[in-house]
């Protein structure tokens, strides 16, 4: 059997996004089509350890990257040998949520984690000796019923000891940054607060979806904004967020990044030998490539007028894209981290001129065509505190690799040699266009200068016959 290894997850904290590893592979495993794929997801404080808490608990406080108030205990108190905390779910159904950050519509996502039921000294035997049910789901997954293990020794005002057990959860994501979601389902009313089902060590991994490298720079989707685990109605606020030289930083996703040619286009004119003998020549070929963003598109989509701070380098104006690339904290925040991740300098335009030699055979075309080279990079402006997420697909002309200009000669097409045998421009000879020629005239040597009456010219034309 072939088993993925996946390295240790670099501590992003509260300050960013981390994204999902690329596993090392090693030679164990059964399923090289999915488990070799698998991924890292970061869930953030999976261990419920933010912020510290003071005393075994259990304390209803809001937990760090966590949305919903639920009942925390320390690890002594949970009955866990490891750091993490135990969970309690609110009784009334309140939920404990998270969007998993970095995981794409489409992915198949893995939930580990581990259940017990209350370890609360408020419990009866009878509302913990059959286990207590709760509820995980995921975006765009089947919601699943879980009854935690029973616990049929216990006695009102003695805490218990915690019966934890591994779970997992499998579903695919049906939207970007999927939303998980823990809820109690115990709904007796007589059953105390603390006394519900216990959640610790969540952890993730996904098989992402396969990259589709046929999306066209002009419809690069629609980018979405969040604050913590709430989805933003519109870009404004995040984008806002990120107007400041150091407020935010952008976050390449490696995974959905790549370079590629864009499609060939004619550049200059075709130039077509109507002659009978082989033509040479030179010209001067000029062409130019700007970026496109999503920001800017999902603004155009939705009929709004693209708003001051969501500005990036990706007009197609060349002295007002200048202007952006210097004044627009996005551009640089961008720029800045895509130099650290490729070691190379970003460019969101590019202009150059060439001048070719053509050989053009009688009856033949010359042309000559441009591949430009391209580089998408996908991923998330990120503000300091992680407050607002902001996601953006940027496609600009790549330094990467070098630009393809295919000097190229073919056959004509008809038209081309309907235009050749077509004659040249004429008209008509309305009186004696079929009479033999006059005269000849071959012009003299020099005019003759005026004189005066009686006075003879020194200087005479003479005709030449």
């Amino acid at each position: 059997m072939n088993r993925t290894t996946l390295p240790a997850l670099a501590v992003l904290g509260a300050a960013g996004l981390l994204l999902p590893l690329t596993p090392l592979s090693s030679p164990v495993s059964a399923s090289p089509a999915s488990a070799a794929a698998e991924q890292a997801v970061p869930v953030l404080n999976g261990d419920f350890a933010d912020p510290v808490m003071k005393g075994d608990g259990p304390t209803t406080v809001g937990i760090d990257h966590w949305t919903g108030l639920n009942q925390r205990y320390s690890p002594t108190a949970s009955g866990r040998t490891d750091a993490s905390h135990g969970i309690a779910l609110q009784k009334d159904g309140n939920t404990l949520q998270q969007r998993l950050r970095g995981v794409r519509a489409g992915a198949r996502v893995t939930v580990r984690y581990e259940d017990s039921p209350a370890v609360s000294k408020e419990c009866t035997g009878e509302q913990v000796v059959a286990g207590q049910p709760y509820a995980v789901v995921g975006s765009g997954g089947a919601v699943q019923e879980v009854t935690t293990a029973g616990d049929p020794d216990r006695v009102k005002g003695t805490p218990g000891k915690g019966r934890w057990t591994g779970r997992a959860y499998v579903f695919t994501a049906s939207e970007n940054e999927p939303l998980l979601t823990f809820t109690s389902r115990i709904t007796d009313s007589r059953t105390h607060v603390t006394c519900s089902p216990m959640i610790a060590r969540v952890r993730a991994v996904e098989v992402p979806p396969e990259l589709d490298r046929t999306v066209s720079k002009t419809a690069l989707g629609t980018s979405e904004a969040y604050k913590g685990n709430d989805r933003e109605s519109t870009l404004h606020n995040a984008a806002a967020a990120c107007n400041g030289e150091n407020a935010c930083v952008f976050r390449p996703d490696t995974r959905m990044s790549f370079r590629y040619y864009d499609r060939a286009r004619v550049v200059g004119e075709a130039f077509v030998n109507c002659t009978r003998n082989a033509l040479e020549h030179s010209r001067l070929l000029s062409y130019s490539e700007r970026a496109h963003d999503s920001v800017s598109q999902t603004y155009a989509d939705a009929g709004l007028a693209l708003n001051e701070v969501a500005r990036l380098p990706t007009s197609g104006d060349r002295t007002e894209d200048e202007k952006r690339a210097r004044e627009r904290p996005m551009a640089a925040q961008f720029a800045l981290a895509y130099e650290r991740n490729w070691q190379r300098s970003w460019q969101w335009f590019s202009s150059d001129q060439r001048t070719v030699v053509e050989k053009i055979q009688p009856g033949e075309v010359s042309w000559v065509e441009m591949q430009p080279s391209r580089e998408r990079v996908e991923g998330w402006f990120v503000s300091k505190k992680d407050d607002y997420r902001l996601h953006a697909v940027v496609d600009g002309p790549s330094r990467a690799v070098p630009d393809r200009l295919l000097q190229r000669t073919g056959p004509m097409s008809e038209a081309e040699k309907q235009r050749c045998a077509a004659a040249r421009p004429m008209t008509t000879t309305p009186v004696g266009a079929d009479a033999p020629a006059s005269d000849s005239d071959k012009g003299l040597l020099k005019t003759p200068a005026p004189t005066a009456p009686g006075v003879r010219s020194s200087d005479r034309s003479i005709p030449l016959n």
